[in-house]
């Protein structure tokens, strides 16, 4: 998986390409912890070209939002596809 980032105007995007998946979590999760704790940026993570989420993916979102949430700050995903939508509606991550 590629992870690119970028922050700007208090908001830090992180755009990834390939698969979220057990083998890839962790490396979204070390780009994602410093952004979290720091408090100073909302999180946007871009999916246009992301073509699969695991269980082990959708842990590393739930972590993220919690930890930016008790800081005041949000986590939005944006372009995820039909297949990373059905999969959000199937395990309630949608309604998060």
């Amino acid at each position: 998986m590629t992870i690119n980032k970028t922050i700007e105007n208090g908001n830090a995007t992180f755009a990834l390409e390939g698969k979220l998946d057990a083998n890839t979590s962790t490396q979204l999760l070390n780009e994602l912890d410093p952004v979290c704790q720091e408090g100073s940026c909302d999180i946007t993570l871009d999916f246009a070209k992301l073509s699969f989420i695991s269980s082990a993916g959708l842990r590393v979102l739930f972590t993220a939002h919690k930890k930016c949430k008790a800081n005041g700050k949000t986590v939005t995903v944006i372009n995820e596809n039909e297949s990373i939508k059905e999969i959000f509606a199937i395990t309630g991550y949608s309604s998060i």
